[in-house]
């Protein structure tokens, strides 16, 4: 296949597998899909997608910003006209009228891209070309997006029951774990239920007898399993195998990375107290300032306590990362200060002290957590409202500010306040419509409830608040 065109109907490759051989023979080309209605295209350089483009209109920037809310519709046909007029792209148009900020736009081409991607994989048929090594017939922006984590999440978002018993084996195969494909899923976050379902497949057990062992819902385990086979993790057996392969290693290295990271975390605190400002920053004694500068910011993004903001359970972690976090800091801004005779970069002096705001900002947002578990809903507020105060551009600060004052009398006014700020920044996040619907729910607002439920539901098709609601909304009538 490789450096040969590539072509043929979707309903006799399936996509996944398309793009599996893609990235296998580390192709660089345009991956073209149409029907009828569109075509849309997969830009990948050495076997990685870097963009996608696509002709319908429900899948331009424009109309997916004006769908999540993140401008209005005189603000969209605005940006239209300029669009017809100039020929400008209608994202720059949008930073340029004030809309979007630089960050904001990158952040929304991104998700576009993704959805394009994600949609590709709804399609039972289409015709489908690769053109290897070809010239992009247009202007893309370029992006890092792991192929696995593609493929793995647009799959999760097939609910179609009819296709999945189509597309399944017969039910009496036994199924076996591919190793082959390990490395392509080496970074995802496989969830609970496929990881319990990966764990039952053992070259023995054939899909009836897997569907038995597992503890979730009979439907839930045939849609993880149609997963795993159509990821090409797993694979159907002829027959029983005697000594099969296991995905215990791949379980086990999907953690391993983490688990040395952690060690390592915990080593370095333990000697905190006894390292140098230089060894801190894993450089020489005297050290010019670039390389004090390089390794500043290579280490507070390597130890920034946001890599475990949302897992409550690692707490002492998070706390550690933070004290490494405010030392390496400090550390940075301590050797800068001794070193006069060399020129002052104010670019990093401005961004020592934003690292140090979020620093401090972090410890009080892992306080509000810990007083909101404790059920102290007025001082957890009140953490979390310095937080947003020390770093107004966390979504994350502003959503918890927003539940911690969902849970105090006559505060659901400031509590949807806030979150809307949270919506400002991250537009396209399902679990911040969820929240909002269950604001207006609290305040008997049925209506607006369903409406946020629904837009929750349209960036995120399994989120359970959402679905919760809906149930209850109806349930109410």
């Amino acid at each position: 296949m490789k450096g040969s065109p590539l072509k043929g109907r979707i309903r006799d490759r399936r996509l996944p597998e398309i793009l599996i051989a893609l990235h296998r023979e580390e192709a660089t080309g345009v991956l073209r899909v149409s029907t009828d209605s569109f075509v849309k295209k997969v830009y990948l350089s050495s076997g990685n997608v870097i963009s996608a483009s696509s002709s319908r209109e429900d899948d331009r920037l424009g109309e997916m910003l004006l769908k999540a809310g993140k401008i209005n519709i005189r603000q969209y046909e605005k940006s239209v006209e300029i669009l017809k007029k100039t020929g400008k792209k209608q994202g720059a148009i949008m930073v340029e009228l004030g809309y979007l900020t630089p960050r904001e736009l990158y952040w929304s081409v991104k998700h576009q891209v993704k959805e394009i991607i994600y949609s590709l994989f709804q399609l039972e048929d289409g015709e489908y070309e690769f053109i290897p090594d070809g010239v992009f017939e247009e202007e893309i922006v370029s992006m890092n997006l792991p192929m696995g984590g593609l493929i793995y999440e647009g799959l999760r978002r097939i609910n179609n029951w009819t296709r999945i018993r189509r597309e399944m084996p017969p039910i009496e195969s036994p199924l076996r774990f591919n190793s082959e494909l390990s490395t392509l899923y080496q970074g995802i976050d496989l969830s609970d239920m496929d990881r319990e379902v990966l764990m039952l497949v053992d070259g023995k057990r054939a899909i009836k007898d897997i569907i038995d062992g597992a503890s979730h819902d009979s439907l839930d385990v045939l849609k993880s399993l149609y997963l795993l086979i159509s990821m090409g993790l797993v694979q159907p057996c002829d027959r029983i195998e005697k000594a099969p392969e296991t995905a215990d290693g791949f379980l086990k290295d999907l953690d391993r990375e983490e688990a040395n990271f952690i060690r390592e975390v915990y080593r370095l605190h333990e000697r905190l107290d006894r390292l140098s400002p230089y060894e801190l920053l894993n450089a020489g004694e005297g050290a010019d300032q670039e390389t004090l500068k390089r390794n500043y910011y290579r280490l507070v993004q390597l130890y920034h306590p946001d890599r475990y903001y949302n897992q409550p359970y690692q707490e002492d972690l998070k706390q550690k990362l933070t004290d490494l976090f405010v030392a390496i800091t400090e550390a940075y801004r301590r050797l800068r200060s001794e070193k006069p005779e060399e020129s002052v970069d104010t670019a990093a002096e401005a961004g020592s002290s934003t690292l140090q705001k979020e620093a401090q900002a972090q410890e009080l947002y892992r306080k509000g957590l810990q007083e909101y578990r404790d059920g102290n809903y007025w001082q957890a507020a009140e953490s979390f409202r310095w937080a947003t105060r020390l770093n107004p551009k966390s979504a994350r600060y502003w959503s918890h500010l927003s539940r911690a004052l969902s849970r105090i009398p006559k505060r659901l006014k400031q509590a949807e306040e806030a979150l809307l700020e949270a919506i400002k920044l991250e537009p396209f996040n399902g679990e911040h419509y969820a929240d909002l619907g269950l604001i207006y729910l609290q305040a008997d607002l049925k209506r607006r409830a369903r409406t946020h439920f629904e837009k929750a539901l349209k960036f995120d098709p399994r989120n359970e608040k959402a679905l919760k609601g809906l149930e209850k909304i109806g349930s109410l009538k």
